[in-house]
């Protein structure tokens, strides 16, 4: 049927999206681009980047305390231009899913939840904008990108991939699978507020930090949300104990995710039918823990700080993919 092989090439390149998407705006905050346009949609009060004259011009009248830096500025707006493709192309997928609810492989539902995402997303967009990159906003925006993967992800490997018979999976096996994405997301949560808190170099040894296993730590102000970015919940500036408390926690979550999902891979090699997603998951694992060591040792250079987010990104896709793979097929109405 036509509208399902449109619906499965859609959904393909919206996962494609999705991932290019995440990865281009780590790269735009971790560049410090995440203002490069001070409104929004726009840039400068304009669809595109200001360039002649007379529109740089006009933008210094509009904005005369925001000097503008063309460089920072097509880095924000190509990736808000890839977001907005995206979004036009989730709004494509959930109108086929409804439209050939009885033929896709996946309740029209959840390209429903997946649309309301990319709306709210676009929100989140904006008041990271216009709220100044307030830590809790931004971290948000990032956990809804990897949302947005990991549901684009499960649409197109039902309708791609290759399922199993779910029936003969060990229980205990299953529930590891199942757990495996509440463990990934609450480390990616650790590693964006690690990052929007800019707590990357908080202890830049390794593995101890500040020359202690330990060290002094302010979990208080480190973890209160509802605060402006660089503050304490009084409204002071947030002090190194805060941004170290930040920068252990994501170590600590990193090393509790490397057991869980080493674990978890080799349980999987002894499954004929996951033997090589568990090869690509051991891979793609030691290469994140590699990449996050290397940014630490090296301060955080550009392009290892934004493979660490392609990594995460990776991780993401492979755990909806066997835990898709482990799920029965949905039964059409």
């Amino acid at each position: 049927m036509k509208k399902l092989n449109l619906f499965k090439w859609l959904t393909l390149l919206g996962t494609i999206l999705a991932l290019s998407v995440v990865v281009l705006g780590a790269y735009v905050r971790l560049s410090d681009a995440g203002l490069g346009c001070p409104d929004w949609p726009g840039c400068y009060g304009a669809l595109s980047v200001p360039q002649s004259e007379a529109a740089i011009l006009k933008a210094q009248q509009v904005y005369p305390d925001k000097p503008i830096e063309t460089a920072k500025a097509w880095k924000e707006m190509a990736h808000r231009y890839l977001a907005g493709m995206l979004g036009l192309i989730v709004l494509a997928v959930c109108g086929l899913a409804w439209n050939a609810r009885c033929y896709i492989k996946v309740s029209p539902l959840l390209p429903t939840i997946l649309l309301i995402m990319i709306i709210f997303q676009a929100m989140l967009g904006m008041w990271t904008v216009t709220m100044l990159l307030k830590p809790a906003i931004v971290s948000a925006h990032l956990i809804g990108g990897m949302a947005t993967l990991a549901l684009l992800t499960w649409i197109t490997h039902r309708h791609w991939g290759i399922l199993t018979n779910a029936r003969l999976m060990d229980p205990t096996l299953t529930l590891l699978i199942r757990g495996a994405i509440i463990i990934l997301l609450a480390q990616i949560f650790l590693g964006g507020w690690t990052s929007t808190n800019y707590a990357a170099l908080a202890c830049t040894d390794f593995p101890t930090c500040h020359g202690v296993w330990i060290p002094n730590m302010d979990f208080k102000d480190a973890y209160y949300m509802v605060r402006e970015l660089g503050k304490s919940a009084s409204g002071g500036n947030l002090n190194l104990e805060a941004l170290t408390a930040i920068q252990w926690a994501h170590r600590l979550g990193a090393f509790i995710t490397f057991i869980y999902f080493v674990s978890l891979a080799l349980m999987l090699m002894n499954q004929a039918q996951f033997r090589k997603l568990a090869l690509l998951l051991l891979i793609t694992l030691v290469a994140q823990i590699t990449i996050g060591i290397a940014n630490l040792v090296l301060q955080l250079p550009l392009i290892l700080a934004v493979a660490h987010n392609f990594g995460a990104a990776l991780l993401v896709i492979i755990t909806i993919v066997i835990n898709s793979k482990i799920t029965r097929s949905h039964n059409r109405t």
